[in-house]
């Protein structure tokens, strides 16, 4: 995993970093702890993935894909409001059958 910085650190030490990317590391630039950027090396020697993305104009994950999928919703959970919307009147209409049943009908 890349090393972090911060915006001010950057700015501050923009060349000590900039020396630190030449020979190969990467940086995640940090606001408020926050990742706002990567800095990677130019040319051949750069990370494959992120020479692919440039050139596709894509973005590369920054971090791993256990700690993406930690934050997203649990399975079988609504997303968006109208999903949650559309199940809610499911489950009304479920309680209206079963009450109806228990009438004898």
């Amino acid at each position: 995993m890349a090393e972090t910085v911060g915006v001010r650190e950057l700015r501050q030490n923009l060349s000590k970093h900039l020396a630190r990317v030449k020979v190969g590391q990467s940086l995640l630039v940090t606001e408020r702890g926050a990742v706002v950027a990567r800095l990677v090396p130019a040319g051949v020697e750069a990370d494959g993935y992120a020479g692919l993305a440039a050139r596709l104009g894509a973005t590369v994950p920054v971090e791993s894909l256990e700690a993406i999928a930690a934050r997203l919703s649990p399975p079988n959970e609504p997303a968006g409001t109208t999903d949650r919307i559309l199940a809610g009147g499911r489950r009304d209409r479920s309680g209206v059958a079963e009450r109806r049943a228990g009438r004898g009908r």
